[in-house]
C-alpha cells in the first residue's frame, strides 16, 4: 500500500445557507480544494462524495453524478461515487479515497462531503436524522436521536459521577473556539448558565448541548505521498485510516457508556500510525451532543473511562492545551451538515498542521486526529494526519 497525503483543501461557510444550493456548495468547496492543490480537472482520477440523505433533504438522489456534472467534471467522464454512513458519510468518503490512492488504483482523488438540511422543516430534518438509528426498534417506539444520547449521558452520570455542568463546559469551550473560525455557524460565546437554562430537549440534554441543523460542504484532494511533494508545498500525510462498526440499536450494545466502534477504530489507527494517543496534538471529534465529546475523548484513549468530564472541567482539551479538541468549534458550534462533517474535520486538521488556522492556530502542531461517528455509534471512522 502506498503512503497517501492531502495536497489541497476547501470548505464553505457552515450555517443556514439560503444563498446556495447543495450543488452550489459542493462545487464551491471543490474549486477551493483544486485551487489549493494547484491541479486541474484533467488530473483528477475519481471523486467520492459523502452525503447522508439528499433524497430527504433536497429530494435529490444520484448525488455522485450530480456533483460531477455541476463541478464540470462530467465532460471528462471521471467516476464519481456517493458514499453514505449516516453522520459519518464524510469520514467514509475520505477513507474510500485513501484506499483508492493507497492501492495504486487511482492517483489524484477528491473526497468531498455535502448536506443541505435547512430546506425542510425541523420535524422533517429530525426524522431524516433519526434514520441513522434503528428505525424499527428505536424510532418507531418514540426514541429521538437526542433521546438516545440522553440515555448514554444519564448512565455515564450515574456510573462515573459526570455532571451536566461538565457537559455544558464542552459547549462553552467549542463555542469559544468557533469565535475564531470564519466558516463556523455560530460566532457567539456561551456560558454554563446559558447551556443549563436553555430549553430541555431530552433530559439531561438541553438545546445548547445539541449540534445544530446546518448546510455546508467541504473537500480535500489526495495523492500518493511520493507525488504530493511535487504537487504541493505543504502536503499533509495520512498516517492512518480505520473504520469499525457496532450494533445499530443501543439495546444490543455491550456498554452504553462506551462506543466500541470508536475504541476499535482508534486502536487500529494508532497501530497503523505507530504512535500512542498521548502523541496527538489536536483532534476533531464527533460532538453531535456534548456527551458525545466526553465519550469520544475517553474511547479514543486520551483519558481513562469516566474521566472525560473532569478533563474538560480542568481545561485539558481547551485551545492551546497538550491536546486541543475541536479547535474548529466542533459539530456543536462550527455546525453539522452531516455529510460534510467528516471532511470538515480533515480540513481543520490540515489547516492546523500547515500553520494556517489563523487566530485559533496552535503552536507546533505535528499530529492530528479526526473522529467521525455514524448514528449513535454504529459506525466510527478515525484518521491520523501528520505534518
Amino acid at each position: 500500500m502506498r503512503p497517501v497525503s492531502i495536497i489541497g483543501v476547501g470548505c464553505t461557510k457552515f450555517g443556514e445557507r439560503w444563498d446556495a444550493s447543495l450543488r452550489d456548495m459542493v462545487a464551491e468547496a471543490g474549486i477551493m480544494a483544486i485551487e489549493d492543490a494547484c491541479v486541474t480537472g484533467e488530473e483528477i482520477d475519481a471523486l467520492y462524495v459523502g452525503n447522508m440523505s439528499g433524497g430527504r433533504f433536497v429530494e435529490q438522489e444520484h448525488i455522485g453524478a450530480l456533483i460531477s456534472d455541476y463541478a464540470g467534471l462530467s465532460r471528462l467522464h471521471i467516476p464519481s461515487t456517493r458514499v453514505e454512513a449516516a453522520c459519518a458519510s464524510g469520514g467514509l468518503a475520505l477513507r474510500q479515497a485513501v484506499l483508492a490512492v493507497a492501492s495504486g488504483y487511482q492517483d489524484v482523488v477528491i473526497a468531498a462531503g455535502v448536506e443541505k438540511m435547512t430546506d425542510v422543516s425541523s420535524g422533517t430534518a429530525a426524522d431524516a436524522l433519526a434514520s441513522a438509528a434503528d428505525r424499527e426498534w428505536e424510532c418507531f417506539f418514540g426514541a429521538t436521536f437526542p433521546a438516545l444520547y440522553a440515555m448514554m449521558a444519564r448512565l455515564h452520570m450515574r456510573r462515573f459521577g459526570t455532571t451536566h455542568e461538565q457537559m455544558a463546559m464542552v459547549a462553552v469551550k467549542n463555542h469559544h473556539h468557533a469565535c475564531f473560525n470564519p466558516i463556523a455557524q455560530y460566532h457567539m460565546e456561551v456560558t454554563v448558565d446559558d447551556v443549563e437554562n436553555s430549553p430541555m430537549v431530552a433530559d439531561p440534554l438541553h438545546v445548547l448541548d445539541c449540534s445544530p441543523i446546518s448546510d455546508g460542504a467541504a473537500a480535500v484532494i489526495l495523492a500518493p505521498t511520493e507525488m504530493a511533494g511535487r504537487l504541493s508545498d505543504t502536503p499533509v500525510r495520512i498516517a492512518a485510516s480505520s473504520q469499525a462498526s457496532d450494533t445499530l440499536a443501543l439495546h444490543d450494545r455491550r456498554d452504553l457508556t462506551t462506543l466500541d466502534a470508536t475504541v476499535h477504530a482508534a486502536r487500529a489507527a494508532f497501530s497503523q500510525a505507530g504512535i500512542e494517543p498521548k502523541q496527538v496534538d489536536v483532534a476533531e471529534v464527533h460532538d453531535c451532543f456534548t456527551i458525545g465529546e466526553i465519550l469520544a475523548i475517553e474511547d479514543l484513549g486520551f483519558f481513562e473511562k469516566g474521566q472525560g468530564g473532569i478533563a474538560t472541567e480542568e481545561g485539558l482539551t481547551a485551545l492551546g492545551s497538550s491536546l486541543s479538541v475541536n479547535t474548529s468549534g466542533g459539530l456543536k458550534a462550527c455546525g453539522h451538515p452531516v455529510g460534510a462533517t467528516g471532511i470538515k474535520q480533515a480540513y481543520e486538521i490540515v489547516l492546523q498542521l500547515r500553520g494556517e488556522a489563523g487566530r485559533r492556530q496552535l503552536e507546533e502542531a505535528e499530529i492530528g486526529l479526526t473522529h467521525n461517528v455514524g448514528g449513535s455509534g454504529g459506525t466510527a471512522i478515525v484518521h491520523i494526519l501528520s505534518r
